[in-house]
């Protein structure tokens, strides 16, 4: 059997039921929209067509400083959502979770699951006025799965053995073995070859180009006027990135006429802002959790870990921190993730003070310990999160610190070298529930968890060369059952996402990942 996909309007299912998202489902609350107007679907009414005012620069408020802006040197999803304006891949992801064609127009898979080949678009060029061809992927792909003799730069490509360049528009890529989870880590970036400047001035061959990157300032991106893409030419000019660590300061300019749109207000910035506002709002496939460092004292103790999520109770943090606009988690999964999300472990460590004292107590620690929990001090939200839980520890004698640290220390100390006790940060969501789950395996460079568990590596292997989309869902559930019993995190909240703007800024959609089109984003006549 052979799958040739000619794309017309998108990908079909035969192969994409596994990584499908409901852009809108789950179970996440959504709050109704501040003032009098409805919350924006991204599509404008025909009234509104007629008003679309060409040009215009967009300025918009982000909590955190780049953390490097070479796309597969990046780990930070404000920066990959900045940055996803200027690079393309040879798909991107759409509006429900599906694949979207970018600089791929065909494929074909063959038989035996090993070999993809892309035909790419005609006439695509990169930032710099270069023409992109195979070459460029075939660059591109080396370095990620570490075809060039250097380290693989993402696990998502450490199962591909070979890619051929027959013709300037053809890829040929040879996988070791199946990989259910392939086709979707085809987002990645395509850089052009023998550049090696991404860091300082990057290029891509997406809808916007880099300008310029202030620290503490602000990341600038004006329109390509060459984007291969004439449907998705961008209107605006020009996006201005103003780096805004305090939440509320954020919400000022945008009353102050200072900046045109806040992503992740608060529900009280929301209500703050007050009429004249739009609002959109839904969930994020998004996991907030209280990490746990699990090769640490007294962490390393599955009883102690336990403990900590029954002293836990999540209704109140929903309530207290996220203003009830939350869905409480029992794993690292989304219910936004219908096919793979195990239902019923949100409530398997339901609030037990008496039963966490016991755990403690069989495991040597009856007078409690000290716990230091290390928090990114950009994202008031963790924050305040971490406050509520210090609290609720107190009951079961667990006395916990906050050390509050800038972004920048979190992705170095926490993320890279794991030299913490325990953590508040959110995950976002992906479009294969490898990339979810798979950040658990002990081979995986970022388990900054140290979660080690061979039967977990087992079921997590076996799904990812599983093809078949239900017996593959049914391991991924699998998976999630042992995070759960095994405690490795507090798993916290899909909490809702709230973006406010301008009521003349119009086209922003909402994606089950975390990105901003300013592609499709335009402003009206006033």
């Amino acid at each position: 059997m052979k799958w040739n996909k000619k794309w017309v309007a998108g990908l079909s299912t035969v192969t994409l039921l596994a990584i499908i998202i409901t852009g809108c489902g789950g179970n996440a609350t959504q709050p109704a929209p501040t003032g009098n107007q409805p919350a924006n679907t991204g599509a404008a009414t025909e009234t509104e067509q007629t008003k679309i005012k060409e040009g215009g620069t967009v300025r918009v408020s982000i909590a955190t400083e780049p953390d490097n802006l070479d796309p597969y040197l990046s780990a930070a999803t404000d920066t990959n959502s900045m940055m996803d304006n200027v690079f393309d891949g040879l798909f991107e992801a759409g509006e429900n979770g599906e694949l979207v064609p970018a600089i791929t127009e065909s494929y074909e898979v063959s038989e035996d699951g090993l070999t993809y080949t892309f035909k790419l678009k005609q006439g695509v060029v990169f930032h710099d006025g270069s023409a992109l061809t195979s070459e460029d992927v075939y660059y591109s792909y080396a370095k990620l799965a570490g075809l060039d003799g250097q380290e693989p730069l993402s696990s998502k490509f450490s199962g591909v053995d070979s890619v051929e360049t027959p013709d300037e528009h053809t890829v040929i890529i040879k996988l070791k073995g199946q990989d259910a989870a392939f086709l979707a880590a085809n987002i990645a970036a395509i850089v052009p070859k023998d550049y090696d400047k991404q860091s300082e001035q990057p290029i891509g061959a997406g809808p916007f180009k880099f300008v310029e990157y202030q620290p503490g300032q602000q990341l600038v991106l004006e329109k390509n006027a060459d984007f291969y893409d004439k449907e998705r030419m961008p209107k605006l000019d020009r996006v201005e990135f103003k780096i805004m660590p305090d939440a509320n300061s954020s919400v000022l300019a945008l009353q102050a006429g200072d900046i045109d749109m806040v992503p992740g207000v608060s529900a009280q910035g929301a209500l703050q802002l007050g009429e004249g506002y739009t609002i959109v709002s839904g969930p994020q496939n998004m996991v907030q959790l209280m990490a746990l460092n699990n090769s640490v004292k007294p962490l390393d103790d599955v009883k102690v870990r336990q403990a900590i999520n029954l002293a836990v109770d999540k209704d109140v943090i929903i309530q207290t921190v996220s203003d009830g606009n939350g869905t409480p988690l029992g794993s690292n999964m989304s219910p936004a993730m219908k096919m793979y999300y195990q239902e019923g472990l949100e409530n398997r460590y339901a609030p037990n003070v008496e039963q966490a004292k016991a755990l403690l107590k069989e495991a040597g620690y009856e007078d409690g310990f000290d716990l230091t929990i290390t928090v990114p001090s950009n994202y008031q939200f963790h924050v305040d999160t971490a406050q509520v839980i210090s609290e609720q520890l107190k009951q079961v004698g667990i006395r916990a610190t906050l050390k509050q640290i800038e972004w920048s220390s979190w992705l170095e100390d926490v993320y890279n070298n794991a030299k913490y006790e325990a953590t508040i940060i959110g995950l976002t969501g992906k479009l294969d529930p490898h990339e979810v789950l798979g950040r658990y395996e002990s081979s995986y460079a970022k388990n900054f968890y140290k979660f080690s568990n061979s039967e977990f590596d087992g079921l997590i292997e076996k799904a990812r060369t599983e093809l078949d989309e239900t017996a593959r869902a049914d391991l991924y559930k699998q998976a999630q059952e042992l995070l759960t019993e095994q405690a490795v995190a507090v798993f916290i909240m899909d909490p809702s996402r709230n973006v406010a703007m301008k009521q003349n800024l119009q086209g922003f959609k909402m994606y089950p990942v975390q990105k901003y089109d300013f592609a499709a984003m335009y402003f009206t006549e006033e």
